[in-house]
């Protein structure tokens, strides 16, 4: 297994201010050889409309099969806070999260779910999977209850 430096975890990071400026950090994943389903749910999303500048916000839910390496959660989070001030559509943000993700990690499996909050009266959720989940694969439901306030 190879070994990875890590540049954020336990260290005072600024926001990048542009998710192409983020370091998405990857560890060695301890459990090798066993095929299971991790989650990270993100539901303070935020970014900008690309049109009008007026902030956006979703409920983002990924989930992923590991291979040999683990996303670091602290690096994720701080990816995820630099859409704070990018301008693009629910599509593009939604599913550049999920494949920078995918291949960042070289995960074996991704699905990510953006729940988007209305714009103009009407949600987007937005869906992106890498292919087929792996056979045997506990895969629960992503838990987001379509809109009626996403209370």
């Amino acid at each position: 297994m190879q070994e990875t430096h890590l540049t954020q975890l336990g260290q005072q990071t600024e926001t990048p201010r542009r998710p192409e400026n983020a370091v998405l950090e990857r560890v060695p994943n301890p459990q090798l050889g066993v095929t299971y389903l991790t989650r990270f749910v993100a539901p303070e999303f935020t970014s900008l409309c690309p049109v009008t500048g007026q902030p956006d916000f979703a409920h983002l839910v990924i989930d992923y099969v590991p291979g040999d390496w683990l996303i670091e959660s602290k690096s994720l989070k701080l990816y995820l806070a630099s859409f704070r001030n990018h301008g693009a559509f629910h599509e593009d943000c939604t599913v550049a999260i999920g494949r920078r993700f995918f291949e960042t990690a070289e995960a074996k499996w991704l699905r990510i779910g953006g729940y988007w909050y209305p714009r103009g009266g009407i949600p987007i959720d937005v869906f992106w999977q890498s292919g087929a989940p792996p056979e045997g694969l506990w895969l629960p439901d992503q838990g987001v209850a379509p809109y009626r306030g996403r209370g």
